[in-house]
């Protein structure tokens, strides 16, 4: 049995608009919980590859897909390949706050201000032009590796992970025209998928979170463009840290609310007072989790900061034996970086805005890393396998079945045939796994240790 749900909670809640206690304490009752994923647009996938049972589309998600039930995840090469990602449904939403308050065929930099483990960040990736940039940041660094995987399975060149405090953001005044804050709250939108947090809810957690997100959003404000967006989200139903959260951001901080359009059908409750909108998801009412998200114009004036220009020089062929411009899609607005040992790829727009973003934030990783030339060759990373900018078909490569998959992302050995020597794509579904270097008494795997697959 589900313990259940507070009662200072459910009396917190009794004045909301759309809120129906009998059909949210059932909802919650009933244990039934919605698994999503979003597909990667950039890695389109064979569907005989798929062995998830997909049922229908998410109404706001362009490529976000409900499931019958949830699979294991971690036997799936699809996962690791980076084609989708697990998120919550409820969450996808952020995609059409995005839609309708941001020109996305415009250069903008955006920034994920929370972003960890990585679910916003991706769709957010998935929306920007390719010559845009998002600087996706995560405070707690024991959570900043999980993001930075989960950012490199996507493929994206045009990301930046950083590790910084909010407040850190001061000194880039005026930079962002989008900005990001899935503010840390207490949970209660994710009751039925954490049951135990239950346990851990209390009003004054509630009061200590409510002070937390001021404070962020306090920080950060001044680092988003007159005219730019704040997009301000929680997984809680607390009208402290969602309704009075926008209020105090529109009355004292020269904010103006986004009121968004949307279809009645999908169930998704706006909220409304003292002039401005805030959107509630109910689970009684929608196909998802708890969720609460609502939209801001930046009124204020505020100086543009001038930027350092940076000076480097490109990465020459002869350095290497292999020929960059053969594996790169030369299509794509994309330079060149050297970085210590390694060759960096990302797009011009960030290549040119990295020395004041380097001066400015701790950077843990940068565009894709190609790799290391070392004696003249190059080294490939593992980066540069997931990359969507990476021809794939131009380089020597092989298909693997599904158990010959799991076995090299369990960094095993495993014998392949009548291929040529040297450096080998790994794939499967026709999405790169990884690289293996084949020699002629045996094969290397370059899979990272760090991530295999540690179940049978």
């Amino acid at each position: 049995m589900p313990h259940p749900l507070p009662n200072a909670l459910l009396e917190s809640l009794q004045h909301l608009n759309g809120f129906d206690e009998d059909a949210f304490i059932a909802a919650h009752e009933a244990e039934k919980q919605m698994t999503s994923v979003r597909f990667n647009p950039a890695k389109p996938v064979d569907q005989d590859f798929i062995k998830m049972d997909l049922t229908k589309n998410i109404p706001w998600s362009t490529n976000g897909i409900y499931l019958s039930k949830r699979p294991s995840f971690t036997l799936d090469p699809l996962f690791h390949a980076g084609a989708y990602y697990v998120q919550e449904a409820s969450s996808m939403f952020l995609e059409e706050v995005i839609k309708q308050t941001v020109n996305l065929s415009a250069q903008i930099k955006v920034l994920d201000l929370c972003a960890a483990p990585g679910g916003k960040s991706t769709l957010l990736q998935s929306l920007i032009s390719k010559e845009s940039f998002l600087v996706s940041n995560e405070v707690i660094k024991s959570r900043v590796n999980i993001l930075s995987e989960n950012i490199t399975k996507w493929g994206a060149s045009n990301v930046l992970v950083t590790n910084n405090d909010p407040k850190d953001f001061q000194r880039l005044p005026a930079y962002f025209d989008v900005i990001v804050v899935d503010a840390p709250c207490s949970g209660s939108g994710l009751f039925r998928k954490d049951n135990e947090a239950i346990l851990e809810w209390s009003p004054q957690n509630v009061a200590l979170c409510c002070q937390r997100q001021q404070r962020i959003l306090a920080d950060i404000k001044d680092s988003l463009k007159p005219g730019g967006i704040l997009i301000y989200s929680t997984c809680s139903y607390s009208q402290s840290e969602n309704e009075d959260i926008v209020s105090w951001l529109v009355n004292e901080n020269k904010f103006q609310s986004v009121e968004l359009s949307i279809p009645s059908d999908w169930g998704i409750i706006k909220t409304s007072m003292n002039n401005f909108f805030g959107y509630r998801f109910y689970p009684d009412k929608v196909l998802g989790e708890g969720f609460f998200i609502a939209a801001f114009r930046k009124n204020q004036s505020s100086d543009t900061p001038k930027l350092k220009p940076l000076k480097s020089k490109s990465p020459q062929k002869k350095q290497a034996s292999l020929s960059l411009p053969d594996w790169i899609n030369g299509n794509e607005p994309i330079s060149f970086f050297n970085w210590k040992d390694d060759v960096l790829l990302m797009p011009e727009m960030l290549k040119q805005e990295l020395s004041y973003l380097q001066s400015n934030l701790y950077i843990k990783k940068i565009g894709v890393n190609i790799g290391s030339i070392i004696r003249g060759e190059l080294i490939p990373s593992h980066e540069l396998a997931m990359s969507s900018s990476l021809q794939s078909s131009l380089i020597p490569h092989i298909d693997l079945e599904y158990e010959m998959a799991l076995q090299f992302l369990r960094h095993e050995n495993f014998n392949v045939d009548g291929q040529q020597y040297g450096w080998v794509l790994v794939k499967y579904g026709d999405l790169a796994l990884g690289f293996i270097k084949v020699m002629k008494n045996r094969i290397n795997n370059y899979y990272p240790r760090e991530w295999r697959i540690l179940n049978k």
